[in-house]
C-alpha cells in the first residue's frame, strides 16, 4: 500500500512592499512523502515571492497555485495560469536537470528555479552554460542555513505573514521569524 502525500494548510498573507501587492492566500500544501519539510517550506516561500505576479503579469485575471509536486515530477512547484489556461510563469524548487528546465521554458512565458541545498553552487557550475540560452529563466540561489530555519516552521496548521521588500522575504509566525535573501544567479 502507498503511502499517501500529508496535507498542510496555511493562511498566508503577503505584502509585497516592493510591487504594491497586498492579499491574503487560503494554501493547502500536498507534502509527498519523500518531501521534507525544508523543501516544502522552501515551496512556499517560491510562491510568497511570486504571489505579485497574479496582478503583475496577468492584472489579476490568474491563479497562483501550487502543482502536483514530487508525484508529477512533469508539473511545476508552482505555477501561474491566466484564464485562458496559458501558463504563465512555472516555478521549479531545488535542483531540477537541464530536460525539465528546457520543458518549463517551452511550456511557461517565464521560468523561476530556487535552488536552495547546500550543494547547489556545485549544481549551477554543472548546468549553467546549457541553459544560459533560455532568455525566460531565472535562478535564484536561496542560502541553505535560511532553508533551514525554514522548515522549522512547518506545520499542519499554520498562519504566516510574509513581508517581501528590497527583494528579501520575511516569513513570520506567531513564535519566529525567517529572513530569506536570495540572490540572483541569472
Amino acid at each position: 500500500m502507498a503511502i499517501k502525500s500529508t496535507i498542510f494548510k496555511a493562511n498566508l498573507s503577503v505584502a509585497d512592499i516592493d510591487r504594491g501587492y497586498y492579499a491574503d492566500h487560503a494554501l493547502t500544501i500536498a507534502r509527498h512523502p519523500s518531501e521534507n519539510d525544508e523543501r516544502m517550506m522552501m515551496r512556499l516561500a517560491a510562491f510568497a515571492l511570486n504571489a505579485h505576479e497574479v496582478q503583475t503579469l496577468c492584472n489579476g485575471d490568474a491563479t497562483l497555485t501550487f502543482g502536483g509536486g514530487l508525484s508529477t515530477p512533469d508539473d511545476p512547484d508552482v505555477v501561474l495560469r491566466d484564464f485562458t489556461g496559458a501558463t504563465r510563469l512555472w516555478i521549479e524548487v531545488g535542483q531540477p536537470d537541464e530536460t525539465p528546465i528546457a520543458r518549463a521554458c517551452r511550456q511557461a512565458d517565464q521560468v523561476a528555479v530556487y535552488a536552495f541545498h547546500h550543494a547547489a553552487e556545485v549544481w549551477w557550475k554543472g548546468l549553467q552554460n546549457k541553459v544560459a540560452r533560455y532568455a525566460n529563466l531565472s535562478v535564484w540561489r536561496m542560502p541553505a542555513e535560511e532553508s533551514q530555519a525554514l522548515a522549522t516552521m512547518a506545520e499542519r496548521s499554520m498562519q504566516l505573514q510574509a513581508t517581501v521588500q528590497e527583494g528579501s522575504l520575511l516569513l513570520a509566525d506567531a513564535r519566529t521569524h525567517v529572513s530569506v535573501h536570495p540572490v540572483r544567479w541569472k
